[in-house]
């Protein structure tokens, strides 16, 4: 298999984003790897405006993992009041188990760091979901015990299957940090 090469994403890259981040979360399509949502929640994960409100921050970057010239991964990387952000976290389905998703987080820590140099990645993670925290937590990420409530009534993070969904922290402190 060829090389993963990294770039960062530009506004024409929002429709690519789109598709891939959906197929991972989202609908039929997304049982095929093991990162879905749609046991937990229906409708969109991901819409244009956001991408580009992501894409025209400040200290905020969407790297996409290609192969070939094709679209395998993204990861929306920001620094958040001093401290890395890592989310949009996205493999594409087919993709998943063969090593992307890895080279990814590596990729997505190493910007921070260099960028930014903070001295952590923060993510939220959606606490059912034992699989991917254990995922996390064998890259090094731990459990903060943080929760925050799932923001129930707001569609722009998908329409909930279960009323007993919540986001928790999760964190890695960060090499080649100075701070």
């Amino acid at each position: 298999m060829s090389t993963l090469t990294f770039r960062a994403a530009t506004s024409a890259d929002i429709p690519a984003l789109i598709t891939l981040v959906t197929s991972a979360y989202r609908g039929d399509a997304s049982r095929v790897g093991w990162t879905t949502e749609a046991d937990l929640l229906d409708g969109a994960r991901v819409d244009a405006a956001g991408i580009q409100g992501d894409l025209d921050r400040p200290r905020s970057t969407i790297l996409l993992a290609e192969r070939d010239g094709q679209l395998v991964a993204c990861a929306h990387v920001a620094d958040v009041d001093g401290k890395g952000y890592f989310g949009m976290f996205s493999v594409d389905p087919a993709q998943q188990g063969g090593g992307v998703g890895k080279q990814l987080m590596d990729a997505a820590e190493a910007h921070a760091a260099r960028e930014w140099n903070v001295p952590v990645m923060q993510m939220t993670v959606i606490d059912v979901r034992d699989e991917l925290i254990a995922f996390y937590e064998r890259r090094g990420y731990q459990r903060t015990g943080i929760k925050k409530p799932f923001p129930y009534g707001d569609e722009r993070f998908g329409i909930p299957k279960r009323d007993d969904l919540r986001f928790e922290i999760l964190e890695k402190p960060l090499a080649g940090a100075t701070a």
